[in-house]
C-alpha cells in the first residue's frame, strides 16, 4: 500500500531542501526524496559558497525575489544559531563598453538599492588584490555578499526534520504518474508514495524526469578552483568582497577567504561543456583549471598560488538563461523548479517559500511570469509536457 503525504519533493538540493523546510513549517506532511546523499557534490549546490547579488544584470524583475531570499537566509541563520549569509559587499566588474554594469545599475535604480560606481583606480585603491584592465568600471553593492551553500542545505533539512518532514537520501525516483483523484503517485526502488502535490527540483536531472523538458534544457559542466593565496591579508573578508569579473577571457566570480584555506574562483559560462549528469564521476575538465589560473595570474595575482583543489559543478540551462518555476500544463498538481541556469542558488531560500505557496495555495505573491513554461510555447506545442512514464 502506498504511503500518503500532502507534498512530495523530488531533489533535496538547494531549492528542494528549502521547499521541504517551508512546507514542514506550515504543518504539511512532506516527503523529500534525494537521489544521492543529503549534501552531496554531484549537482549544483556544493562548493561551500554562492554569491548573493542584490543588483541583477540578468533582469530587474529578479530583485524582489533576491531581497526576500536575503532576508530568509538571515532569518534561517538565526534559527540555527549560526550565520548563513555574510555581508561582505559584492563588486561587479566589466569593461566600460559592456552593458553589464549599466543593467545592474538600472536594477539598483528601479528598486532603490544602495550602490556605488567605481573606476579602475578606485577599485584597486579599495581592493589592492585586483589588477584590472584600464577600461574597467565596477558597481559596488554594500548589502550583498555570499551564502554558505552547503551548510544552508543541511540547515534546511535539519529544520524540516525537526518539523516532522520525512527526508530519504540515497533513494532515486524511478517514475511518477498522476492519480485518478488528482494527486500523484511516485515510485522508487524502496517503495511507492502518493501525495496531493509533487515538487520536482532535481536540477540537472529535470530532462530525464520530465522528458518533454529535455529539448528546452541543457546540462553543462563548470569548474570551481581553490588556490593558495600569496597575500592572504588582501583577500580576508574584511578587506575583499564577493565579486564577478567580466574580462576578455570570460566571466569569473570569486569570494574572500572563508571556510577553506584556498581562494575560490569559478567561471560560469565559458564554452559550455555538455555533460550527462548520470556520469558517475565529477572530474573537472583540465582546460578549466588553466583558464582559472590565467585569470588569477593576470587579474588577482595575490591569489595565484598553487592549486589546492578543483570541483566540477553542473549548470542546467534554458535558452534564455531564466529559471523555470511553474506547474506542468497537463498536470497542475506537479510543480517544476528547475533549471536555474547557473545563477539560481542565491534565490533558494525564497524559491522554497514560493514552492510552498504554490503547493498549498496555488499562487505566489511574486510575479513568476519570467519563469513560466509559457515562454517556451513553441517547443511546448511541438513536444507537449507529460510525465516520466
Amino acid at each position: 500500500m502506498s504511503k500518503t503525504y500532502d507534498v512530495i519533493v523530488v531533489g533535496v538540493g538547494g531549492m528542494g531542501a528549502a521547499a521541504c523546510h517551508q512546507l514542514a513549517r506550515r504543518g504539511q506532511r512532506v516527503l523529500g526524496l534525494e537521489k544521492f546523499a543529503i549534501g552531496h557534490a554531484m549537482g549544483s549546490s556544493h562548493g561551500l559558497t554562492r554569491i548573493l547579488r542584490l543588483a541583477y544584470f540578468e533582469g530587474s524583475a529578479y530583485v524582489p525575489l533576491v531581497q526576500r531570499a536575503r532576508d530568509l537566509w538571515i532569518e534561517t541563520g538565526k534559527r540555527i544559531g549560526e550565520p548563513l549569509f555574510f555581508e561582505t559587499g559584492a563588486l561587479e566588474i566589466a569593461g566600460e563598453t559592456s552593458d553589464h554594469i549599466e543593467r545592474s545599475r538600472q536594477s539598483c535604480l528601479d528598486h532603490g538599492l544602495a550602490h556605488t560606481l567605481l573606476d579602475r583606480d578606485a577599485v584597486e585603491r579599495r581592493y589592492p588584490a585586483f589588477r584590472l584592465p584600464k577600461d574597467s568600471i565596477a558597481l559596488f553593492q554594500p548589502e550583498s555578499g555570499f551564502v554558505a551553500s552547503e551548510r544552508a542545505i543541511l540547515a534546511h533539512v535539519g529544520l524540516a526534520l525537526a518539523d516532522s518532514a520525512e527526508i530519504r537520501g540515497q533513494e532515486p525516483l524511478l517514475d511518477w504518474e498522476p492519480t485518478a483523484e488528482g494527486g500523484v503517485r511516485v515510485r522508487t526502488g524502496r517503495g511507492t508514495y502518493e501525495a496531493g502535490r509533487l515538487v520536482l527540483s532535481p536540477g540537472a536531472w529535470i530532462g530525464k524526469i520530465v522528458p518533454a523538458l529535455a529539448p528546452v534544457t541543457s546540462v553543462v559542466r563548470q569548474s570551481l578552483g581553490w588556490f593558495a593565496p600569496l597575500q592572504p591579508e588582501l583577500l580576508a573578508m574584511d578587506r575583499f568582497p564577493a565579486f564577478t569579473l567580466d574580462v576578455d577571457e570570460g566571466g569569473f566570480y570569486g569570494f574572500p577567504l572563508w571556510g577553506h584555506p584556498g581562494f575560490k574562483l569559478g567561471s560560469p559560462h565559458w564554452g559550455g561543456d555538455p555533460f550527462d549528469p548520470d556520469t558517475p564521476t565529477r572530474e573537472p575538465a583540465p582546460a578549466h583549471e588553466a583558464v582559472l589560473r590565467r585569470c588569477l595570474e593576470r587579474y588577482i595575482p595575490a591569489a595565484a598560488g598553487t592549486t589546492l583543489g578543483l570541483k566540477a559543478c553542473l549548470y542546467t540551462m534554458t535558452p534564455d538563461e531564466h529559471f523555470i518555476i511553474d506547474t506542468l500544463p497537463d498536470h497542475p498538481q506537479v510543480i517544476v523548479a528547475s533549471p536555474c541556469s547557473g545563477h539560481g542558488y542565491k534565490f533558494a531560500s525564497a524559491v522554497g517559500e514560493v514552492l510552498a505557496d504554490l503547493a498549498t495555495a496555488g499562487r505566489s505573491r511574486f510575479d513568476l511570469s519570467l519563469f513560466s513554461l509559457g515562454r517556451l510555447a513553441e517547443r511546448r506545442e511541438r513536444d507537449g509536457f507529460g510525465n516520466s512514464a
